[in-house]
C-alpha cells in the first residue's frame, strides 16, 4: 500500500466500488429478464435467490444465488489482485456485503446477504467459507427452512474462524452475522411461530 494518505484514500475507493459492485441486485435483473415479474411483488418480496425459487423458475434462482455470492467474491478478489493488501480485500467484501442489503439503486431496500456473506468468506477465508456452506447445507437438508439454514451459518461461521486460525477476520464476520440476524428478525418470529414457509414453496 502507498503512504498513509493515498492508502486512505485507496481504501475508500475500496470501499465505493466494493459496495456499488454489491448493489447490483442481480434478482430483480434476472427475473426481469425471464420476464418472472417484478421480484419485490412476488412472495416476501425480497431479491435473493430463495424468493426466486418461489417463481417456480429454479434456473433463474440457480443464477442468482451463484451471481449475488460471486460479487462478493469478485469484490474481495480485485481488491487483493490490485492492491495486494488484506486489509483491502476485507474492506471490499464487507462493503460489497452492505451493498447487497441496503442498495442504493432499490432505494436501499435489499436483501438479507446470505450468498453475498458466503461469497465475500470462500474468497477471504475459503475453508471457513467452506465449512459455512457445508452448514448452511445440512441445516436446509434437515429443516427445509433457507431462514435458520442462514442463521445457523452465520453463527457458525465466527467460532469457525477462530478455529481455523482466521481471528483477524472475526470482528468483520461478527459484524454480518449481527447484520444477517437482523434481516431476519421477521423469519426468526415466523420460525418461532412455525410459520416460516419450506425451500421451494411457491407463491
Amino acid at each position: 500500500m502507498p503512504g498513509a494518505e493515498n492508502g486512505a484514500i485507496l481504501l475508500v475507493a475500496v470501499a465505493v466500488l466494493g459496495y456499488l459492485l454489491g448493489a447490483i441486485p442481480f434478482g430483480v435483473v434476472i427475473t426481469r429478464l425471464m420476464r418472472l415479474g417484478d421480484l419485490r411483488q412476488i412472495g416476501s418480496g425480497n431479491i435473493g435467490a430463495t424468493n426466486v425459487l418461489r417463481t417456480g423458475n429454479k434456473a433463474a434462482a440457480l443464477a442468482t444465488l451463484i451471481l449475488d455470492g460471486a460479487k462478493g467474491a469478485a469484490a474481495v478478489l480485485l481488491a487483493r489482485f490490485v492492491l495486494h493488501d488484506e486489509t483491502a480485500a476485507v474492506i471490499a467484501g464487507g462493503a460489497a456485503f452492505i451493498g447487497h442489503l441496503y442498495p442504493v439503486w432499490l432505494k436501499f431496500k435489499g436483501g438479507k446477504g446470505v450468498a453475498t456473506f458466503l461469497g465475500t468468506l470462500l474468497a477471504l477465508a475459503w475453508p471457513v467459507g467452506i465449512a459455512a456452506c457445508l452448514t448452511w447445507l445440512v441445516t436446509a437438508v434437515l429443516s427445509r427452512l433457507s431462514s435458520l439454514s442462514a442463521l445457523v451459518a452465520a453463527a457458525a461461521s465466527v467460532p469457525l474462524a477462530l478455529v481455523m486460525g482466521y481471528r483477524e477476520l472475526m470482528p468483520m464476520m461478527t459484524v454480518m452475522a449481527l447484520l444477517i440476524f437482523w434481516r431476519h428478525r421477521a423469519n426468526i418470529q415466523r420460525i418461532a411461530q412455525g410459520r416460516e414457509p419450506k425451500i421451494g414453496k411457491k407463491s
